[in-house]
Formats: C-alpha cells, structure tokens, sequence
C-alpha cells in the first residue's frame, strides 16, 4: 500500500473522530468551557462540599464548569425523562448551588444548568430565584424550631411510591 494514501486515510480518520467528539459534546448540552469540579470519583476526587456558614447550607453539585469568561456554572444532572420544564425543586436545589457556588467564589453565576437524560434546560439565577431561595430556607428553618412537619404534596403519586419514606409516612397513598 502506498505510504501517502495510508498517511491519507488516517488523517480523514482523525478529522471525522474530532467532529464526531464536537457533536458529541454538544448533545450533552453542557456549556464550552472547562469542567473544574466533578461529584464523581471517576473524575477526581471529592473535595469538600460547598458550604455556607451563616445559612447552615451546604451542597455538592454534580460540576461546576468554568466558562470561558471565567464565571463558574454549576451543573445538576438528572437521571430521569425531561420533563416540559424543570420540576420547582430540582430549580431550587440548582439555586443553592448558585448561592453556595457565589458565597464560596465571590462571583456570582449567571445561571445553573440542569440535565436531563435528553435535554438540558439553562435556568437563570435571578434576583427574584435568589429571594425565593431564601425564603424558602427560612421556611425550613421555621419548620425545624417548630417541630411540625409540612402537610406532604400528593400531586405525583410515583413520587410517593419512590419514597424513602413511605413505610413511616403517615399521610402516603
């Protein structure tokens, strides 16, 4: 075989891989940048969890990739099926992230992404995402020196079937 031909063929071959690889990380949905933190021992190892003294809130996102920019993004993924928009609480546990990730960094995040198993959704972190955060960590707060628990919301039954919970809960379907 002719060497020139051969040399070629693995040239065409490496073009194809590197578009492939391109389309490929495009499907993920992630944004360009460099994947600075990973909750995973296949990427690194753990490091310590984002925490906020003065909340008393702490959390680990899945990643946090560095943009281009250099703002910090975290990203939450979901093994389940998207569904048409984000479920409020998976929003809520990404804005944490946001709050955790600015209190640790000093640079606020412009957003949060979350990933479903086909489709990802960019979900801005607002002022008003950042109020309803807070209050919403009050109301916990107020539930925890009350000692009450919250009447449980029923909208989705498959969610009480997969709870922890089920077997103590008193108000299960």
């Amino acid at each position: 075989m002719n060497p020139w031909l051969l040399i070629l063929l693995l040239v065409l071959l490496a073009a194809f891989l590197f578009i492939w690889s391109e389309q490929q990380k495009r499907r993920t949905g992630l944004p360009q940048g460099k994947v600075i933190y990973a909750d995973s021992d296949q990427w690194q190892a753990v490091t310590q969890p984002l925490y906020d003294p003065q909340l008393k809130l702490t959390g680990k996102p899945d990643y946090i990739v560095r943009l281009p920019s250099g703002m910090q993004v975290p990203v939450e993924v979901k093994s389940m099926t998207a569904p048409a928009q984000p479920f409020a609480n998976h929003i809520m546990q990404l804005a944490a992230y946001c709050l955790l990730l600015e209190r640790e960094s000093g640079q606020r995040p412009p957003y949060g992404i979350l990933r479903y198993r086909e489709k990802t959704f960019q979900v801005d972190y607002t002022s008003e995402l950042e109020r309803a955060l807070l209050a919403l960590v009050e109301e916990i707060r107020e539930v925890e020196r009350h000692g009450v628990a919250p009447a449980r919301s029923h909208a989705e039954a498959s969610r009480c079937q997969g709870c922890g919970y089920r077997d103590i809960c008193e108000q299960r379907l």
